[in-house]
């Protein structure tokens, strides 16, 4: 067993007493040391979905899911173009959810949250890349990923419905908000967004 130059500072509060202050593991694939009682810290500060974070890196390890509300996903077909996409349709997403009561995973269980401007209505390029985009972003719905309650960054309301970290495109023919096109780097930013929660193109393939 590896050690690091010093002992962890959850060795007093951890639940688990068999596990010593300088044991260390390694994560597999990222290869980054941590001390094995930080490390149980981390999962059990987590959303303990059977996933594990590192915190340098960001590697994801096992599946990661969120706290979204229920809700609804459609998505339709417009042959419309998007600006800087004249030679293709849209693919038009539309998120609905409604307020509610907070679950055991919410910031404030028990309290009722808002759920502000909903439905939301999100845009792609009816495109292979497109496509790609779309069914990582289905998979990202389905696993609690999309939207989160916590605080709103623009009315800085508390225990609301808020986008969780992956950007959409919420204009079709503008982009007066910056939250439109034409944008020629959205799809792969949005890509590397979803990665970083885990959700990749070889997550379709499983």
């Amino acid at each position: 067993m590896e050690t690091l130059t010093s002992a962890s500072g959850y060795s007093e509060s951890s639940e688990c007493k068999k596990i010593k202050d300088s044991a260390v593991g390694k994560l597999k694939k990222c290869g980054h040391i941590f001390h094995q009682l930080c490390m149980l810290e981390m999962y059990n500060s987590g959303n303990k979905d059977g996933s594990l974070q590192c915190p340098a890196c960001k590697t994801i390890y096992g599946e990661k899911t969120g706290t979204q509300p229920r809700g609804k996903m459609d998505i339709f077909l417009i042959s419309q173009p998007l600006p800087g996409h004249q030679d293709c349709g849209t693919i038009h997403i539309v998120y609905t959810i409604s307020p509610g009561i907070q679950g055991p995973e919410h910031p404030n269980p028990g309290k009722q949250y808002t759920a502000r401007g909903f439905p939301r209505h999100c845009y792609l390029p009816d495109n292979p890349k497109g496509r790609l985009v779309l069914e990582l972003l289905k998979l990202a719905w389905a696993r609690r990923l999309i939207f989160t309650i916590g605080v709103s960054s623009t009315t800085g309301e508390s225990d609301t419905v808020v986008w969780n970290e992956i950007h959409h495109k919420t204009e079709m023919n503008s982009n007066i908000s910056g939250h439109g096109y034409p944008d020629p780097n959205y799809l792969d930013n949005v890509m590397a967004e979803l990665a970083a929660q885990g959700v990749t193109e070889d997550c379709l393939n499983m």
